[in-house]
């Protein structure tokens, strides 16, 4: 059974960092896409950031990440070898950033030269999420 477990979230106040990790069990990332979106509740799961996982294919290699314009400079989402996981970190943060954050995975791996999907229907495999509060 895929499972998948985020961790990190918190409160910090405005302008400071905070690090998600996404984890998954019974299942690897290797050659997917996995992307991380963020609910307030009452409003739609917004699409935050995506990253093709390497897997040793040519042009699949970690570097293939993309963002949404609202948190592109101050996120980075990023694959850590060692443990597994793929990672988010988030700087400068704002109120607005207040939200729970869920990490997502595909089933089927990325083809080279692919998107990642910015929809939530794009992804089979999600995690319970993780609350992060930013205060004023």
């Amino acid at each position: 059974q895929v499972q998948l477990a985020e961790s990190g979230g918190g409160s910090v106040q405005a302008g400071g960092s905070l690090d998600l990790s996404c984890a998954a069990s019974g299942y690897s990332f290797s050659g997917k896409c996995v992307g991380w979106f963020r609910q307030v509740s009452g409003q739609e799961r917004e699409w935050v950031a995506a990253l093709i996982v390497g897997d040793g294919r040519i042009y699949i290699d970690d570097t293939r990440t993309f963002y949404n314009d609202s948190v592109k400079g101050r996120f980075t989402i990023s694959r850590d070898t060692v443990k597994n996981t793929v990672n988010l970190r988030m700087n400068d943060l704002t109120p607005g950033d207040t939200a729970m954050y869920y990490c997502s995975s595909t089933r089927a791996s990325a083809a080279a030269g692919a998107f990642c999907s910015q929809k939530t229907w794009g992804y089979t495999y999600w995690g319970q999420g993780t609350q992060v509060t930013v205060s004023s």
